[in-house]
């Protein structure tokens, strides 16, 4: 089975994530798309982030209705920082049945080739990017990516956290089980 990882902290996930992860089932041969919640990227400060587990909760409450999204807490059970090429390795191995690919935005992408590993990433699995505002994707690797022609969204997890904190509504930029979770456990109302 061909299926999509789709990394991040989701530190909220929000209905962007879903957008994406939606068009991307509806258009493309990925059959599932696997949420892979990071404990510790190891492109940002982890002092902005909420629990890993309470931010994997949330991602699964966002997708406890679709049976073609998982979420998924493999990295936490491997070293910090997560790299992605050491899940992928161990995903390959663990599930040899299945075709994994990887789902990044345009401003990921434009990193990649600082990520560990890269090159191996680029030449064993297919990468799928969608758009990024003020990210375009140009590719300078071996292997193009996938360019999908995705919803742009503007919306972002951080944005989302600010309105928290601002006192401002989150109503309709994240699921609404996400929203009532959110405000009942009073996530993210701290400054940092």
């Amino acid at each position: 089975m061909k299926v999509g990882l789709f990394f991040g902290s989701f530190n909220p996930i929000h209905v962007g994530h879903l957008i994406i992860a939606n068009h991307i089932l509806n258009e493309t041969e990925i059959k599932k798309i696997w949420f892979i919640v990071s404990p510790q990227n190891p492109f940002k400060e982890s002092k902005s982030l909420l629990n890993e587990y309470d931010r994997l909760h949330l991602v699964r409450l966002a997708i406890q209705d679709d049976n073609r999204m998982k979420c998924s807490d493999i990295e936490f059970n491997l070293s910090k920082p997560s790299y992605t090429s050491n899940t992928l390795a161990f995903l390959s191995e663990k599930y040899p049945d299945h075709t994994f690919s990887i789902i990044m935005g345009s401003d990921s992408y434009q990193n990649l080739d600082k990520w560990k590993n890269y090159e191996t990433i680029v030449n064993n699995y297919d990468v799928y990017v969608y758009k990024r505002k003020d990210h375009d994707i140009k590719s300078t690797l071996a292997k193009k990516p996938i360019v999908l022609d995705t919803p742009l969204i503007e919306i972002s997890a951080s944005q989302i956290r600010e309105n928290i904190k601002s006192g401002k509504s989150i109503r309709y930029l994240v699921p609404e089980i996400v929203r009532e979770e959110i405000e009942s456990r009073k996530f993210y109302r701290q400054k940092n």
